[in-house]
């Protein structure tokens, strides 16, 4: 697979944790957006950690086509 799954077209909120680190799903497939499941296992792409540095609310991006690192960009607009 060359191109991530839309796993869907908009942000996906979390409530992260101070210190705590997270990795994000980049292919789309896992079934616990938007974090890795592992389903990224021969697809050639893999989590992308995201370390929290205050607790807050995030906004993930859903569509898996951000350039703005882990974060909704709103790229998806235009998907």
């Amino acid at each position: 697979m060359s191109t991530p799954i839309v796993a869907q077209k908009s942000p996906y909120p979390v409530a992260v944790e101070a210190g705590k680190t997270y990795a994000w799903c980049a292919c789309g497939g896992s079934r616990g957006q938007p974090l890795c499941d592992g389903s990224h296992k021969g697809t050639g792409f893999a989590p992308t950690i995201f370390k929290a540095d205050k607790t807050e609310t995030v906004y993930f991006c859903g569509c898996k086509n951000t350039r703005a690192g882990v974060m909704c960009d709103g790229t998806h607009k235009a998907l």
